[in-house]
């Protein structure tokens, strides 16, 4: 018997802090997403971390023992093991499945996606899920019919170049703009990375691939850039331009 407890942030029009549910899990309403998260440095037991091993697949395993230094590996087994034990947790087509059976692909453009059968035969999976990690925090967003891109990025995260001529490579004219309007060198770079964390979701959840959704072909607005606290979706527009 495995045990995973990620966090949960449940997002609607609104948000608030879960518990830990029990199984069976509800899955998302269709205006719902669930984002689970876990804290690498919370795991601690090397014995715990070779039972989360078992989980895995025989390339899943591969690839985390690829990895360079035990930090990236661990980082790399939590985030396989949080979007198995996720999935696990919710009932379709009132079943629960075992986290060591689900299987996964990959798009034509690479995007992990669940591999799901019905008694038809395999079919697009209903569940959708997306994940995304840092040094100090790996997440996992699940929708139910909807696609999903995440990313996190670290709040004090440093841009080594300057800031506009950075932007001016990758953003639209219209971001380069609204940076350019920021006197106040933190401000900006608190809404450079704001920007880049929400253009790299919104290219994930179009999973083509950042070749096929360069950065600046299409504009992140934001209504109320200085306005503090959680951005709902309905103050942030997206589309090309």
């Amino acid at each position: 018997m495995f045990s995973f407890m990620p966090k949960m942030l449940r997002f609607q029009r609104s948000f608030s802090v879960s518990p830990f549910p029990t199984l069976p899990l509800q899955l998302p309403s269709p205006m719902e997403t669930h984002l689970w998260f876990v804290v690498p440095d919370e795991f601690k037991s090397v014995s715990l971390l070779n039972q989360y091993m078992e989980l895995l697949s025989p390339c899943e395993k591969e690839n985390v023992l690829s990895m360079r230094g035990e930090q990236l590996q661990k980082s790399a087994l939590l985030a396989r093991t949080l979007v198995r034990t996720t999935i696990a947790r919710y009932q379709i087509n009132n079943r629960v499945v075992d986290p060591r059976s689900l299987k996964f692909k990959r798009n034509v453009h690479g995007k992990p996606e669940l591999e799901w059968e019905s008694d038809g035969g395999q079919c697009p999976s209903p569940l959708h899920f997306n994940i995304s990690h840092t040094s100090s925090l790996i997440a996992c967003g699940v929708t139910v019919n909807s696609s999903i891109g995440i990313d996190i990025e670290e709040k004090q995260r440093k841009i080594k170049n300057n800031i506009l001529a950075f932007a001016r490579r990758y953003f639209s004219l219209h971001e380069v703009e609204h940076l350019s309007a920021i006197s106040d060198s933190e401000v900006q770079r608190q809404e450079f990375v704001k920007l880049w964390t929400l253009k790299e979701a919104y290219v994930k959840a179009l999973g083509r691939g950042f070749s096929a959704a360069p950065f600046k072909t299409f504009t992140i607005c934001i209504k109320n850039a200085f306005r503090t606290g959680f951005d709902h979706a309905d103050d942030i527009e997206s589309g090309y331009r």
